[in-house]
């Protein structure tokens, strides 16, 4: 991966931090590793868990930040959100998931778009 990417990868991350927290989240988690994948930020919201995948991009030239977000990512978001609960006793708990969707050139963002219950836990997973 190059430098750019990189820093435009931390700064997207830095921004959507300052972003959700503008928004009300109570920040619980960054990048939370299962061998089954990763999620972006685990957060509180209305009282309620909520795994955010955060996408990002410099231009549309490949398509909007939120459609990279397809049925397998969505897959793996939900399995690694399963774990997060198990691990903690929580499995009872309501949740939700979420993408926030930036668009911008890492610098200046022109677009902030949080779309709340984007997509709903994996079918035929065994809890």
């Amino acid at each position: 991966m190059s430098k750019y990417n990189l820093n435009f990868g931390k700064s997207s991350e830095d921004k959507a931090l300052s972003y959700l927290r503008w928004q009300g989240y109570k920040i619980l988690e960054t990048n939370y590793k299962k061998k089954l994948g990763e999620i972006d930020i685990i957060a509180k919201d209305d009282g309620r868990f909520c795994f955010i995948e955060v996408k990002s991009r410099s231009s549309v030239m490949f398509g909007l930040p939120k459609e990279a977000v397809g049925r397998h990512k969505q897959h793996k978001i939900s399995q690694c959100a399963i774990a997060y609960l198990k691990e903690r006793g929580l499995l009872n708990q309501g949740c939700r998931f979420d993408v926030l969707s930036i668009l911008g050139n890492g610098q200046d963002y022109s677009q902030f778009e949080l779309i709340k219950d984007a997509f709903n836990l994996a079918e035929n997973y065994n809890y």
